[in-house]
């Protein structure tokens, strides 16, 4: 990996968990690393639980649309973070993949979806911290 790494959150709808981890990835990583996030079966938006639960973190994602995954997002990234949903991405020499075994949001209540956000934060930044130099 040369220059700025780039990672891609994988989901089936991208509208829960890998727009958490795109967001919190962002946030986390500044300029230092370039962060996208799809799905196989784009969902019509982002799930209103886990908005509220980053928008509490001053992270909003009204902007956020959700993007069908094909192979040209893949072989675009360093690093391929399926979200423990079943999602298949597609094989590439070269790219390190991973699946982070995360609960789906789906259908929880709060609490439960700020568990899966920490969960997915603590995941990101340790992610990170193999990614990209510590800031001066």
């Amino acid at each position: 990996m040369s220059g700025t790494p780039s990672v891609l959150f994988a989901c089936v709808h991208n509208s829960g968990r890998s727009v958490a981890a795109q967001v919190l990835t962002r946030h986390h990583g500044g300029d230092a690393v370039e962060v996208r996030s799809a799905g196989s079966e784009p969902g019509a938006g982002v799930n209103p639980v886990v908005a509220q639960v980053l928008a509490e973190r001053g992270l909003p994602v009204t902007d956020h649309v959700p993007t069908r995954l094909d192979a040209d997002l893949v072989r675009a990234a360093d690093v391929v973070v399926t979200m423990g949903c079943g999602e298949t991405c597609p094989v590439f020499p070269g790219k390190r993949y991973e699946d982070w075994p995360v609960d789906d949001p789906a259908g929880q209540d709060i609490d439960t979806v700020r568990r899966i956000v920490d969960d997915v934060d603590a995941r990101v930044r340790a992610l990170l911290a193999e990614l990209v130099p510590p800031r001066s």
